[in-house]
């Protein structure tokens, strides 16, 4: 997903004409490029915001955290498509290194912050998970 964000705004930051058009080759390259970024999406990141939440959360909030999950999911999503188009225009081919620059943050943030929970029972996640990570656990009683 990185590489093709980046790839994408550099083939249009260097290829780009001042009349707003690229060859059919690029143009070609480029259409390629954001279908492998939704196919890549679709294979990784896309489930998570429903799987993660389900295994996460413990019984007695998961209702409300799945809730929340997919509220946040889904407003975040409307303000991204609402605001895309003026980003366009402002930030033009930089509003894809904008993007690649966010999905490394999503990497780091996964990485840093969110435990393992393989083989860990939905009861047991508090006491198992939460409570030994070395950041969530300033955040449990």
């Amino acid at each position: 997903m990185f590489m093709s964000q980046v790839a994408i705004g550099l083939i249009l930051l260097l290829k780009l004409t001042a009349a707003g058009s690229l060859s059919k080759l690029l143009a070609g390259i480029v259409v390629g490029l954001v279908c492998l970024y939704v196919m890549s999406f679709a294979w990784s990141w896309g489930p998570l915001g429903w799987l993660i939440p389900s295994e996460t959360f413990p019984l007695e909030t998961r209702t409300y955290g799945f809730a929340f999950a997919v509220s946040s999911n889904m407003l975040c999503t409307f303000i991204i498509a609402q605001a895309f188009l003026s980003m366009m225009c402002s930030m033009q081919a930089y509003i894809f290194f904008f993007f690649a620059g966010c999905i490394l943050v999503m990497g780091l943030f996964v990485w840093k912050l969110l435990p393992e929970t393989k083989n860990v029972p939905i009861d047991l996640m508090v006491e198992e998970v939460w409570k030994k990570h070395p950041f969530w656990s300033r955040f449990m009683d």
